[in-house]
Protein backbone atom coordinates (compact mmCIF):
# COMPACT_ATOMS: atom_id res chain seq x y z
CA UNK A 1 0.00 0.00 0.00
CA UNK A 2 1.71 3.11 -1.07
CA UNK A 3 -0.60 6.46 -0.79
CA UNK A 4 2.52 8.88 -0.86
CA UNK A 5 1.70 11.54 -3.46
CA UNK A 6 3.21 11.34 -6.79
CA UNK A 7 4.98 14.57 -9.03
CA UNK A 8 1.70 15.58 -10.65
CA UNK A 9 -0.66 15.00 -7.65
CA UNK A 10 2.00 17.68 -5.44
CA UNK A 11 1.50 20.08 -8.32
CA UNK A 12 -1.63 19.91 -8.08
CA UNK A 13 -1.66 20.40 -4.53
CA UNK A 14 0.32 23.67 -5.08
CA UNK A 15 -1.30 25.27 -7.68
CA UNK A 16 -5.02 24.89 -5.62
CA UNK A 17 -2.51 26.23 -2.54
CA UNK A 18 -1.81 29.26 -4.62
CA UNK A 19 -5.47 29.75 -5.96
CA UNK A 20 -6.88 29.62 -2.83
CA UNK A 21 -4.02 31.91 -0.47
CA UNK A 22 -4.33 34.50 -3.42
CA UNK A 23 -8.18 34.08 -4.40
CA UNK A 24 -10.00 32.76 -1.14
CA UNK A 25 -7.83 33.65 1.73
CA UNK A 26 -8.27 37.77 1.50
CA UNK A 27 -11.85 37.53 0.70
CA UNK A 28 -13.04 34.66 3.31
CA UNK A 29 -14.16 37.16 6.20
CA UNK A 30 -16.10 39.12 3.55
CA UNK A 31 -18.16 36.27 2.31
CA UNK A 32 -18.96 34.50 5.70
CA UNK A 33 -20.06 37.66 7.30
CA UNK A 34 -22.50 38.31 4.64
CA UNK A 35 -23.35 34.68 3.63
CA UNK A 36 -22.76 35.33 0.13
CA UNK A 37 -22.25 32.45 -1.94
CA UNK A 38 -18.77 32.91 -3.93
CA UNK A 39 -20.18 33.07 -7.72
CA UNK A 40 -17.02 34.41 -9.19
CA UNK A 41 -14.01 32.16 -7.11
CA UNK A 42 -16.74 28.94 -8.18
CA UNK A 43 -16.17 30.23 -12.00
CA UNK A 44 -12.16 30.93 -11.69
CA UNK A 45 -11.85 27.82 -9.69
CA UNK A 46 -13.84 25.44 -12.61
CA UNK A 47 -11.10 27.59 -15.13
CA UNK A 48 -8.57 25.18 -12.86
CA UNK A 49 -10.42 21.99 -13.53
CA UNK A 50 -11.02 22.46 -9.16
CA UNK A 51 -15.14 22.01 -9.85
CA UNK A 52 -16.14 18.23 -10.42
CA UNK A 53 -12.72 17.58 -10.65
CA UNK A 54 -13.90 13.68 -10.36
CA UNK A 55 -15.68 14.10 -13.90
CA UNK A 56 -14.11 11.96 -16.50
CA UNK A 57 -12.67 13.74 -19.49
CA UNK A 58 -15.21 12.64 -21.84
CA UNK A 59 -17.94 14.85 -20.08
CA UNK A 60 -15.57 17.83 -19.41
CA UNK A 61 -13.76 17.15 -16.65
CA UNK A 62 -10.10 16.30 -15.46
CA UNK A 63 -10.84 13.26 -13.96
CA UNK A 64 -8.40 13.12 -11.34
CA UNK A 65 -8.26 9.78 -8.93
CA UNK A 66 -10.09 9.74 -5.50
CA UNK A 67 -6.37 10.59 -3.39
CA UNK A 68 -6.29 14.18 -5.82
CA UNK A 69 -9.24 15.17 -5.21
CA UNK A 70 -8.99 14.67 -1.34
CA UNK A 71 -5.98 16.96 -1.59
CA UNK A 72 -7.34 19.56 -3.18
CA UNK A 73 -10.16 19.32 -0.49
CA UNK A 74 -7.82 19.63 2.12
CA UNK A 75 -6.10 22.96 0.45
CA UNK A 76 -9.32 24.79 -0.28
CA UNK A 77 -10.80 23.76 3.51
CA UNK A 78 -7.37 25.09 4.81
CA UNK A 79 -8.01 28.47 3.16
CA UNK A 80 -11.18 28.78 3.99
CA UNK A 81 -13.77 26.31 4.77
CA UNK A 82 -16.88 27.82 3.39
CA UNK A 83 -15.84 28.49 0.15
CA UNK A 84 -13.86 25.42 -0.05
CA UNK A 85 -17.35 23.98 0.50
CA UNK A 86 -18.94 25.97 -2.09
CA UNK A 87 -15.77 25.01 -4.52
CA UNK A 88 -15.66 21.39 -4.05
CA UNK A 89 -19.67 20.65 -3.40
CA UNK A 90 -20.87 22.53 -7.07
CA UNK A 91 -20.43 19.13 -8.62
CA UNK A 92 -22.56 16.96 -5.66
CA UNK A 93 -24.73 14.05 -6.87
CA UNK A 94 -22.13 14.10 -10.28
CA UNK A 95 -20.95 10.75 -8.99
CA UNK A 96 -24.27 9.21 -9.20
CA UNK A 97 -24.98 10.03 -13.02
CA UNK A 98 -21.27 9.20 -13.28
CA UNK A 99 -21.79 5.69 -12.21
CA UNK A 100 -25.80 5.07 -13.05
CA UNK A 101 -26.32 7.60 -15.85
CA UNK A 102 -27.23 7.70 -19.59
CA UNK A 103 -25.02 8.82 -21.58
CA UNK A 104 -27.72 11.95 -22.40
CA UNK A 105 -27.74 12.56 -18.98
CA UNK A 106 -24.29 12.61 -18.49
CA UNK A 107 -23.53 14.90 -21.94
CA UNK A 108 -26.40 17.11 -20.64
CA UNK A 109 -25.50 17.47 -16.55
CA UNK A 110 -22.12 16.80 -16.05
CA UNK A 111 -20.48 19.20 -18.34
CA UNK A 112 -21.78 22.50 -17.65
CA UNK A 113 -21.11 21.43 -13.92
CA UNK A 114 -17.22 20.94 -15.20
CA UNK A 115 -17.38 23.64 -17.36
CA UNK A 116 -18.25 26.08 -14.09
CA UNK A 117 -21.50 26.87 -16.05
CA UNK A 118 -24.00 25.10 -13.38
CA UNK A 119 -23.99 23.70 -10.25
CA UNK A 120 -25.57 20.90 -9.01
CA UNK A 121 -27.04 19.52 -5.66
CA UNK A 122 -27.81 16.14 -4.22
CA UNK A 123 -31.16 16.47 -2.09
CA UNK A 124 -31.30 13.88 0.24
CA UNK A 125 -32.12 14.97 4.15
CA UNK A 126 -35.83 16.15 4.99
CA UNK A 127 -37.00 18.16 7.92
CA UNK A 128 -37.53 14.92 9.94
CA UNK A 129 -35.05 12.63 8.13
CA UNK A 130 -31.42 12.76 9.53
CA UNK A 131 -29.45 10.08 9.76
CA UNK A 132 -32.14 7.51 8.81
CA UNK A 133 -31.95 7.77 4.67
CA UNK A 134 -34.55 5.26 4.09
CA UNK A 135 -37.17 7.06 5.87
CA UNK A 136 -37.66 9.96 2.92
CA UNK A 137 -41.14 10.59 2.50
CA UNK A 138 -40.81 13.03 -0.37
CA UNK A 139 -42.44 11.00 -3.19
CA UNK A 140 -42.32 10.57 -6.92
CA UNK A 141 -45.51 9.31 -9.06
CA UNK A 142 -45.42 8.04 -12.37
CA UNK A 143 -48.24 10.29 -14.72
CA UNK A 144 -47.92 9.38 -18.10
CA UNK A 145 -44.45 9.90 -19.68
CA UNK A 146 -43.59 12.08 -16.28
CA UNK A 147 -42.87 12.04 -13.01
CA UNK A 148 -44.58 13.92 -10.86
CA UNK A 149 -42.38 15.42 -7.28
CA UNK A 150 -44.36 15.98 -3.74
CA UNK A 151 -42.62 16.73 -0.73
CA UNK A 152 -39.51 18.64 1.19
CA UNK A 153 -35.85 18.18 1.42
CA UNK A 154 -33.79 20.22 4.45
CA UNK A 155 -29.84 21.46 4.52
CA UNK A 156 -29.79 21.23 1.01
CA UNK A 157 -26.23 22.28 -0.30
CA UNK A 158 -26.34 24.87 -2.92
CA UNK A 159 -29.87 24.42 -2.59
CA UNK A 160 -30.91 28.38 -3.59
CA UNK A 161 -28.02 28.77 -5.93
CA UNK A 162 -28.14 24.82 -7.90
CA UNK A 163 -29.37 24.96 -11.40
CA UNK A 164 -30.53 20.65 -10.49
CA UNK A 165 -30.20 18.45 -7.51
CA UNK A 166 -30.33 14.36 -8.09
CA UNK A 167 -33.65 14.03 -5.73
CA UNK A 168 -34.10 10.60 -3.59
CA UNK A 169 -37.46 10.23 -3.99
CA UNK A 170 -39.72 7.00 -2.64
CA UNK A 171 -41.42 5.66 -6.28
CA UNK A 172 -42.61 2.51 -4.99
CA UNK A 173 -44.50 2.82 -1.58
CA UNK A 174 -45.37 -0.80 -1.61
CA UNK A 175 -41.99 -2.50 -2.58
CA UNK A 176 -40.63 -5.29 -0.28
CA UNK A 177 -37.53 -4.19 1.82
CA UNK A 178 -36.82 -1.11 4.35
CA UNK A 179 -33.90 -0.14 1.33
CA UNK A 180 -36.39 -0.82 -1.72
CA UNK A 181 -38.41 1.13 -3.70
CA UNK A 182 -36.53 4.76 -3.49
CA UNK A 183 -35.20 6.23 -6.89
CA UNK A 184 -32.78 8.86 -7.77
CA UNK A 185 -34.34 11.53 -10.02
CA UNK A 186 -32.91 14.79 -11.56
CA UNK A 187 -35.07 18.10 -11.22
CA UNK A 188 -33.89 21.10 -12.70
CA UNK A 189 -34.54 24.12 -10.32
CA UNK A 190 -36.87 26.44 -13.02
CA UNK A 191 -39.62 23.40 -12.90
CA UNK A 192 -42.85 24.76 -12.18
CA UNK A 193 -43.79 24.24 -8.57
CA UNK A 194 -40.01 24.20 -7.24
CA UNK A 195 -39.08 26.35 -4.68
CA UNK A 196 -36.15 27.00 -2.46
CA UNK A 197 -35.67 28.96 0.77
CA UNK A 198 -32.15 29.95 1.89
CA UNK A 199 -31.35 29.41 5.06
CA UNK A 200 -29.23 32.07 6.96
CA UNK A 201 -27.71 32.33 10.29
CA UNK A 202 -25.69 28.86 10.19
CA UNK A 203 -22.90 28.65 12.75
CA UNK A 204 -20.62 27.94 10.24
CA UNK A 205 -19.79 27.17 6.27
CA UNK A 206 -22.03 30.31 5.70
CA UNK A 207 -20.17 31.41 2.50
CA UNK A 208 -21.81 28.08 1.37
CA UNK A 209 -25.55 27.97 0.26
CA UNK A 210 -28.07 25.94 2.11
CA UNK A 211 -31.60 25.74 1.65
CA UNK A 212 -35.37 23.76 1.95
CA UNK A 213 -36.25 22.78 -0.94
CA UNK A 214 -40.36 22.52 -1.50
CA UNK A 215 -41.75 20.18 -4.23
CA UNK A 216 -45.22 20.70 -5.31
CA UNK A 217 -46.56 19.09 -8.17
CA UNK A 218 -42.70 18.91 -9.91
CA UNK A 219 -43.00 17.34 -13.31
CA UNK A 220 -40.07 16.30 -14.49
CA UNK A 221 -40.18 13.43 -18.02
CA UNK A 222 -39.28 10.39 -17.34
CA UNK A 223 -35.64 10.15 -18.51
CA UNK A 224 -34.59 12.23 -15.72
CA UNK A 225 -34.77 8.85 -13.45
CA UNK A 226 -31.12 8.12 -12.45
CA UNK A 227 -30.32 4.46 -13.53
CA UNK A 228 -32.93 2.07 -12.00
CA UNK A 229 -36.28 2.81 -10.68
CA UNK A 230 -36.33 1.44 -6.76
CA UNK A 231 -32.45 1.36 -6.67
CA UNK A 232 -31.86 4.98 -5.49
CA UNK A 233 -30.66 3.62 -1.72
CA UNK A 234 -28.65 1.02 -3.06
CA UNK A 235 -27.18 3.74 -5.65
CA UNK A 236 -26.54 6.27 -2.91
CA UNK A 237 -24.79 3.92 -0.06
CA UNK A 238 -22.53 3.13 -2.97
CA UNK A 239 -21.05 6.77 -2.24
CA UNK A 240 -21.18 7.70 1.43
CA UNK A 241 -17.88 5.61 1.77
CA UNK A 242 -16.37 8.30 -0.97
CA UNK A 243 -18.25 11.06 0.76
CA UNK A 244 -17.17 10.05 4.02
CA UNK A 245 -13.38 10.83 2.95
CA UNK A 246 -14.09 13.55 1.48
CA UNK A 247 -14.76 15.01 4.71
CA UNK A 248 -12.30 13.66 6.27
CA UNK A 249 -10.31 15.49 4.31
CA UNK A 250 -12.30 18.68 5.31
CA UNK A 251 -11.24 18.33 8.72
CA UNK A 252 -7.70 17.66 7.80
CA UNK A 253 -7.66 20.97 5.85
CA UNK A 254 -9.73 22.50 8.83
CA UNK A 255 -7.31 20.95 11.32
CA UNK A 256 -3.97 22.47 9.40
CA UNK A 257 -5.72 25.99 8.56
CA UNK A 258 -5.92 26.40 12.09
CA UNK A 259 -2.66 25.15 13.29
CA UNK A 260 -1.00 26.74 10.84
CA UNK A 261 -2.30 30.19 11.72
CA UNK A 262 -1.95 29.05 15.84
CA UNK A 263 1.96 28.30 14.97
CA UNK A 264 2.08 31.87 12.99
CA UNK A 265 0.27 34.06 15.82
CA UNK A 266 2.18 31.85 18.75
CA UNK A 267 5.60 33.31 17.00
CA UNK A 268 4.48 37.31 16.27
CA UNK A 269 2.59 37.64 19.82
CA UNK A 270 4.56 38.62 22.81
CA UNK A 271 3.97 38.38 26.57
CA UNK A 272 6.64 38.62 29.14
CA UNK A 273 9.19 40.11 27.24
CA UNK A 274 9.01 37.25 24.84
CA UNK A 275 7.28 35.02 21.86
CA UNK A 276 4.68 33.18 23.36
CA UNK A 277 5.54 30.25 21.29
CA UNK A 278 9.11 29.85 24.35
CA UNK A 279 6.56 29.09 26.40
CA UNK A 280 6.21 25.30 26.81
CA UNK A 281 2.37 25.33 27.27
CA UNK A 282 2.11 27.00 23.99
CA UNK A 283 4.55 24.52 22.55
CA UNK A 284 2.92 21.29 23.69
CA UNK A 285 -0.26 22.35 22.41
CA UNK A 286 1.75 23.04 18.68
CA UNK A 287 2.85 19.97 19.15
CA UNK A 288 -0.23 18.55 19.62
CA UNK A 289 -2.37 20.01 17.39
CA UNK A 290 0.13 19.56 14.26
CA UNK A 291 1.22 15.94 15.51
CA UNK A 292 -3.06 14.89 14.79
CA UNK A 293 -3.40 16.46 12.16
CA UNK A 294 -0.66 14.70 10.27
CA UNK A 295 -2.10 11.50 12.02
CA UNK A 296 -5.31 12.36 10.63
CA UNK A 297 -4.00 13.27 7.04
CA UNK A 298 -2.75 9.84 6.65
CA UNK A 299 -5.88 7.63 8.22
CA UNK A 300 -7.83 10.19 5.34
CA UNK A 301 -5.16 9.03 2.49
CA UNK A 302 -5.67 5.56 3.19
CA UNK A 303 -8.85 5.48 3.09
CA UNK A 304 -8.89 7.45 -0.38
CA UNK A 305 -6.56 5.02 -1.46
CA UNK A 306 -8.69 2.18 -0.72
CA UNK A 307 -11.69 3.77 -2.39
CA UNK A 308 -8.93 4.25 -5.87
CA UNK A 309 -8.12 0.41 -5.12
CA UNK A 310 -11.80 -1.09 -3.81
CA UNK A 311 -10.09 -2.33 -0.75
CA UNK A 312 -12.48 -4.64 0.81
CA UNK A 313 -11.59 -2.26 4.25
CA UNK A 314 -12.89 1.35 2.86
CA UNK A 315 -16.24 1.30 4.82
CA UNK A 316 -14.31 0.97 8.01
CA UNK A 317 -11.66 3.12 6.79
CA UNK A 318 -13.84 5.71 5.51
CA UNK A 319 -15.71 5.77 8.97
CA UNK A 320 -12.67 6.30 11.05
CA UNK A 321 -11.34 8.66 8.96
CA UNK A 322 -14.43 11.11 9.12
CA UNK A 323 -14.75 10.66 12.95
CA UNK A 324 -11.27 11.31 13.72
CA UNK A 325 -10.40 13.79 11.31
CA UNK A 326 -13.74 15.46 12.43
CA UNK A 327 -12.78 15.47 15.92
CA UNK A 328 -9.01 16.71 15.24
CA UNK A 329 -10.24 19.49 13.54
CA UNK A 330 -12.81 20.36 16.45
CA UNK A 331 -9.81 20.01 18.76
CA UNK A 332 -7.41 21.91 16.64
CA UNK A 333 -9.88 24.66 15.92
CA UNK A 334 -10.08 24.88 19.80
CA UNK A 335 -6.67 25.45 20.75
CA UNK A 336 -6.37 28.34 17.85
CA UNK A 337 -8.49 30.12 19.32
CA UNK A 338 -7.37 29.62 23.21
CA UNK A 339 -3.94 30.63 21.71
CA UNK A 340 -5.14 33.63 20.22
CA UNK A 341 -6.90 34.62 23.40
CA UNK A 342 -9.26 37.23 23.32
CA UNK A 343 -8.11 38.09 19.59
CA UNK A 344 -9.26 34.65 18.23
CA UNK A 345 -12.87 35.60 20.16
CA UNK A 346 -13.55 38.39 17.34
CA UNK A 347 -13.20 37.79 13.35
CA UNK A 348 -10.18 39.94 13.28
CA UNK A 349 -8.45 36.62 12.96
CA UNK A 350 -9.59 33.47 11.09
CA UNK A 351 -9.21 31.26 13.82
CA UNK A 352 -12.44 32.43 14.95
CA UNK A 353 -14.17 31.32 11.96
CA UNK A 354 -12.52 27.67 11.63
CA UNK A 355 -13.60 27.53 15.02
CA UNK A 356 -17.15 27.95 13.85
CA UNK A 357 -16.88 25.89 10.55
CA UNK A 358 -15.14 23.05 12.00
CA UNK A 359 -17.96 21.80 13.97
CA UNK A 360 -20.06 20.91 11.10
CA UNK A 361 -17.83 17.77 9.94
CA UNK A 362 -18.63 15.79 13.18
CA UNK A 363 -22.52 16.74 11.62
CA UNK A 364 -23.00 15.84 7.81
CA UNK A 365 -22.50 13.11 6.08
CA UNK A 366 -23.35 10.48 8.70
CA UNK A 367 -22.93 11.81 12.68
CA UNK A 368 -19.84 10.82 15.08
CA UNK A 369 -22.17 8.33 16.09
CA UNK A 370 -23.36 6.97 13.31
CA UNK A 371 -19.48 6.21 12.12
CA UNK A 372 -19.10 4.72 15.76
CA UNK A 373 -21.74 2.82 15.08
CA UNK A 374 -20.42 1.56 11.49
CA UNK A 375 -16.86 1.32 12.36
CA UNK A 376 -18.01 -1.54 15.41
CA UNK A 377 -20.36 -3.16 12.85
CA UNK A 378 -17.67 -3.54 10.51
CA UNK A 379 -15.07 -4.77 13.66
CA UNK A 380 -17.76 -6.93 15.22
CA UNK A 381 -18.84 -8.47 11.53
CA UNK A 382 -15.26 -9.26 10.00
CA UNK A 383 -13.12 -9.53 13.33
CA UNK A 384 -10.05 -7.30 13.50
CA UNK A 385 -7.37 -7.35 10.40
Amino acid sequence: MDFALSDEQKQVRDEVRRFAENEIVPVATEYDTEEKFPHDLVERAAELGLVGSNIPLEYGGVGYDYLTNIVIVEELFAADPGIGLSISSAAFGADALVEFGTEEQKEEYLRPVAEGEAIMGSAISEPDVGSDVSSVSTTAEKDGDEWVINGNKMWITNGSVGDFFVVLCKTDPDADGRYNGFSQIIVESDRDGFEAEKITGKLGIRASDTAELLFDDVRVPEENLVGTRGAGFLQLMQFFDETRTAVAAQGVGIARGAAERALDYAQEREQFGQSISEFQAIQHKLADMHTKTEAARQLTYKSAWSVDHADDQLTQLASMAKEYASRVAVEAADEAVQIHGGAGYVNDFDVERFYRDAKITQIYEGTTEIQKNIIARELLGKGIA
